[in-house]
């Protein structure tokens, strides 16, 4: 991992201090003259978008490659890309969908690359986003369980954020069908940390003790025969947090697709839109102390 907890307080305290500062519309002038050149080679709503508007709110501008315009139909490869369009930026950020290849890429530049995913493999930037919402919602990391649900093998976002909550002092509960389960490099590397984990079938015997729920969609695009996963099993319903505390949180990295459901909205308790939004004040901190502007 390339954090400790010193370097996430660090993160988390620019990120507060934007998230506190930022008025509606507000435009900081940190990276002004500074160039965020992104490549996405999947598709991407939240992190794309977010990674633009904190370059933007910072001062900075962007440009953005668009594989189906680029020279890679002509058989350019990936590593050149990324070598031609370090020249015309100062920072980047990649998805890819094959895992390892942004870590692959960053070894042919020499100014900063920004994991965006990868396949099924990491999504770090995410899972900074995640520890920092349950900071701000919950108001510590320490002494909470965490429940995962739903395409626990496949869901890069879990496994980014079970790797770095070995930081803290939690307590770590999967809840999947067996085919689906976290894979077992993931649940190897949280036990040499001494983190406690516990595997559910279903989400009843997991809920009361439940301080963070974190649910996750069916990778649809990750799955040969989607038809082969019961989509209902784990739905989020009204009904599922009745015996769920009352200080507990609702996360999903987004986009949902049915596994909550739309009247948990309203519940105050539901904050994955805050997560959302929260991903802009964690990559505004990235970008700023990577351009080493604070």
């Amino acid at each position: 991992s390339q954090f400790d907890r010193k370097i996430l307080h660090q993160i988390f305290t620019v990120a507060n201090q934007f998230k506190r500062n930022l008025y509606p519309g507000g435009i900081h002038t940190l990276a002004a003259g500074c160039v965020l050149g992104t490549m996405f080679f999947e598709p991407s709503t939240r992190t794309h978008l977010s990674f633009v508007s904190a370059m933007q709110r910072l001062g900075g501008t962007v440009i953005q490659l668009s594989p189906s315009e680029s020279s890679l139909l002509k058989g350019e490869s990936v590593e050149d890309t990324v070598r031609n369009i370090q020249g015309y930026c100062d920072i980047m950020v990649m998805r890819h969908p094959e895992p390892g290849k942004v870590k692959h890429s960053a070894r042919y530049v020499t100014k900063p690359l920004i994991n965006g995913g990868d396949g099924v493999g990491e999504h770090p930037t995410q899972a900074l986003l995640d520890v920092f919402t349950i900071r701000e919602e919950i108001g510590t990391v320490n002494g909470i369980t965490v429940t995962m649900v739903g395409d626990l093998k496949h869901g890069r976002t879990v496994h980014s954020l079970a790797r770095l909550l070995t930081l803290y002092n939690v307590k770590l509960q999967y809840v999947s069908p067996p085919e689906l389960r976290m894979p077992e490099e993931i649940t190897k590397y949280v036990a040499e940390k001494g983190i406690k984990q516990d595997v559910f079938s279903d989400l009843h015997g997991a809920m009361p003790t439940t301080d963070v729920l974190y649910v996750t969609r069916i990778q649809k695009e990750r799955f040969p025969s989607p038809e082969a996963y019961e989509k209902d099993s784990y739905l989020i319903t009204p009904e599922t947090l009745i015996k769920a505390k009352s200080g507990m949180i609702v996360m999903h990295p987004l986009p949902r697709v049915n596994e909550i459901c739309v009247e948990i909205d309203a519940d105050p308790r539901a904050a994955y839109f805050r997560q959302a939004e929260n991903g802009v004040y964690i990559r505004m901190a990235l970008l700023a102390m990577l351009l080493g502007k604070c």
